[in-house]
C-alpha cells in the first residue's frame, strides 16, 4: 500500500474540491460562495490554494464570471470522484454505529399464516415499527425444522412436530377446530341429519399433504378407524377449497380457513356425528436461541388478539 507520511500536503482537502465543483455549477466564484454559505474572499483563497497544490491554473476569472480552464475541466471530473468517494466513506461509517433494526425470523403453518398472522404482524408494526420480519410459510413439519434454526414457529399440529430436534418453549396463542365442508351440490349438503363417522372415513376426501397440521390433527382423531384412500392430496388450503367447490369431494379443514367460503355459500359445512376436533395453535421457539424481546412481544400480541376476538364473539 502506498504511504506518503511526508507528502500529505500534496493531497487537497475535500472541502477545497467542493469549492471547485460549486464554481463549475454556479458559473462564478461569488455565486459559488453564496451556494456554499461562505464569504467570497474565502472561496477565492481556497481556489488559489488548490491551484498551488496541484500546480495548475484551474479557473479563468473574468468580470462576467469564471470559467474552467481545460486543465480545470479535467480536474473537475477527478474532484467529483473524490467527493463522491468521501460521501460513501462518511455514510458507510455512520451506518456502522447506527442502531440496527431488530429482525425476527418467523415460520408459520399455512392456516395460521393465512388467517391469523397478518393481523398479528400489523399490530407488531404499529407497536414496534423498527422490527424487520422475515416470514416463511410451510407445513408444520417444515416449520419444526426452521425452529431448529432459530425461527419463531407457529404450528397447528396436536403435538409439537417430530421434526423439532432442539429444546423449545411453547405457548398456546389460539384455538381452532376442524370442520367438514362440501360443495353446495353434494348430497351431504342436503342432509337433515349428521353424517356418521363411518360414512366420513369411508369416503375419499380431498386432503392436505403429509406433514400438514390439519391432516395430522384429523388422522390422529380417527386413528382407530380405517380411512379411505384420498380423492386428492393438495399442498394448500386454497387448493383444497377450490377442489371441494368443484365437486372433487368433501374435505376436513380449519374453520378459520373455510369461514369466508361458507359465509358466501361457496362451500357448505356439514355436521358429523361423534366428531369434534379442536386443536391448540402454538408459538414455539428454541430455548437456546439468543434472547429476543420482540419474539416474546409478538407471542403476547397474538394471545391478546385472540382473547379479544373470543370476547367479541362471546
Amino acid at each position: 500500500m502506498p504511504n506518503y507520511p511526508d507528502d500529505r500536503h500534496r493531497f487537497p482537502a475535500v472541502a477545497d474540491l467542493l469549492v471547485l465543483l460549486a464554481v463549475a455549477e454556479a458559473g462564478s466564484v461569488s455565486a459559488a460562495a453564496r451556494q456554499l454559505g461562505i464569504a467570497q474572499p474565502n472561496a477565492s483563497r481556497t481556489l488559489r490554494r488548490l491551484e498551488r497544490q496541484l500546480g495548475l491554473s484551474l479557473i479563468d476569472r473574468a468580470a462576467r464570471g469564471s470559467n474552467l480552464t481545460s486543465a480545470g475541466s479535467l480536474v473537475l471530473d477527478w474532484a467529483r470522484e473524490v467527493v463522491e468517494a468521501n460521501d460513501r466513506l462518511v455514510t458507510s461509517a455512520a451506518a456502522l454505529h447506527a442502531p440496527r433494526p431488530a429482525r425476527l425470523a418467523i415460520a408459520a403453518s399455512q392456516t395460521i399464516a393465512e388467517e391469523l398472522l397478518p393481523r398479528w404482524l400489523a399490530s407488531l408494526r404499529v407497536e414496534r415499527p423498527g422490527v424487520a420480519v422475515g416470514l416463511t410459510v410451510a407445513n408444520s413439519t417444515e416449520v419444526g425444522r426452521l425452529i431448529n434454526g432459530g425461527a419463531l414457529g407457529f404450528v397447528e399440529s396436536p403435538q409439537l412436530p417430530a421434526s423439532i430436534e432442539v429444546p423449545v418453549k411453547s405457548s398456546i396463542v389460539a384455538t381452532d377446530r376442524l370442520v367438514v365442508v362440501v360443495c353446495p351440490d353434494h348430497a351431504w349438503a342436503r342432509r337433515t341429519r349428521p353424517v356418521s363417522l363411518d360414512e366420513l372415513v369411508a369416503t375419499p376426501l380431498v386432503v392436505r399433504e403429509p406433514g400438514s397440521g390439519t391432516r395430522v390433527s384429523f388422522e390422529q382423531a380417527v386413528d382407530h378407524l380405517t380411512l379411505a384412500a384420498p380423492a386428492m392430496e393438495l399442498a394448500s388450503n386454497a387448493a383444497v377449497r377450490v377442489a371441494v367447490s368443484a365437486g372433487a369431494g368433501p374435505a376436513v379443514l380449519s374453520e378459520l380457513a373455510v369461514r369466508s367460503a361458507v359465509e358466501t355459500g361457496l362451500l357448505r359445512a356439514v355436521m358429523v356425528d361423534q366428531l369434534v376436533i379442536e386443536r391448540p395453535l402454538r408459538a414455539v421457539w428454541a430455548t437456546a436461541a439468543p434472547a429476543n424481546p420482540e419474539l416474546l412481544f409478538l407471542v403476547e400480541l397474538a394471545a391478546a388478539d385472540q382473547r379479544a376476538v373470543s370476547a367479541d364473539r362471546g
